[in-house]
């Protein structure tokens, strides 16, 4: 009988890699440096410099390879010093940077914020009293809303990502964007001297907060306007959103503290002891945890917020300030 020999065939089994971990990216502003955390590990897996001048704030493209960081300047905002003109990207694989925006002149730029539907960089630039918008991928300038106002500093984009919002600092206002037009909706007064800014879940409240009392203004997007004050222990600072929506974490610096807002009542509900100096607060992508930076004594924190309670603390560099999340 005659055999018949067939080929065979080689099965490849291919392990997919592990999804890389969350980092966490921390603006070092003291060392012009931007720092990558990994939290699961709380070390620092990388120090990026800038190139010898000072970002504040970062920004991640959607596919988790590069950061984006504004150079302000050596200045506060309002005060004397100088005047950021770059912007530079940054490949967090390699560390390095690999293109520079230039403004062409002065402008301060300081929060960057990746638009949710088009995908565009949206860049606070301050004295240009304007949003500037930028192509993330070719770093090329396409547009720019108007503010209508002076030190628009920070900025929030709704979810759906068809308003804008920013708190203009010294004037003490908040100004709406269209993005679909580009054009500014409405400046809303809202106290003395204001800071940082955030935006609900389903786009129905506005929270900023008010620097010369201890209290945060809540604004109705439907009404443009403070529809009510929640009282604070002491001035407020940076706010997030927890993941499910339902509470607003307000850091209050000079009592050491985040304060819970429930959304349901406006009122604080519960105290979560911090470092000294929180200012910046961050949720992490799977919504157990927060963490917060501290300027003053150059950490980041972390807080459990089912157990309300700070777990742990990493020593990441002078000034540490502005906070994103790599997810991919």
């Amino acid at each position: 009988m005659r055999r018949i020999i067939l080929p065979l065939l080689a099965v490849c089994l291919v392990q997919a890699a592990p999804a890389q971990q969350p980092r966490l990216l921390v603006s070092v502003k003291g060392e012009h440096a931007l720092a990558i955390v990994d939290p699961a590990t709380r070390s620092i897996v990388a120090k990026i410099d800038e190139g010898g001048v000072t970002g504040h704030e970062v920004a991640v493209s959607p596919d988790g390879r590069y950061a984006f960081v504004p150079i302000y300047g050596n200045s506060g905002v309002g005060k004397p010093g100088t005047d950021g003109s770059t912007l530079v990207k940054i490949d967090l694989a390699t560390h390095k940077i690999v293109a520079t925006l230039d403004f062409g002149h002065g402008v301060r730029p300081h929060c960057p914020v990746i638009g949710p539907k088009d995908g565009l960089l949206y860049v606070t630039t301050e004295l240009d009293k304007a949003i500037t918008l930028v192509d993330a991928k070719t770093l090329k300038i396409v547009g720019s809303i108007p503010t209508g106002a002076a030190e628009s500093h920070m900025l929030a984009l709704s979810h759906d990502g068809t308003r804008g919002y920013t708190s203009n600092v010294g004037p003490g206002s908040v100004s709406v964007l269209d993005t679909k037009t580009r054009a500014l909706v409405k400046v809303i007064p809202v106290a003395g001297n204001i800071q940082r800014i955030a935006v609900t879940r389903d786009g129905r409240w506005v929270f900023t907060a008010d620097q010369t009392k201890p209290q945060l203004a809540v604004i109705d997007t439907a009404t443009n306007a403070v529809s009510t004050w929640i009282p604070l222990d002491g001035l407020g600072y940076g706010g997030a959103m927890t993941l499910d929506g339902s509470q607003f974490l307000m850091t209050v610096p000079s009592k050491g503290e985040i304060e819970v807002v429930d959304l349901k009542t406006m009122q604080v509900a519960r105290r979560i002891a911090t470092t000294p100096d929180p200012e910046e607060v961050i949720v992490t992508p799977d919504g157990a945890h927060a963490w917060v930076s501290s300027p003053a004594t150059g950490q980041v924190a972390e807080i459990d917020l089912a157990a309300g309670k700070m777990t742990h603390t990493l020593a990441i560099g002078k000034d540490s300030d502005g906070l994103a999340w790599v997810k991919h």
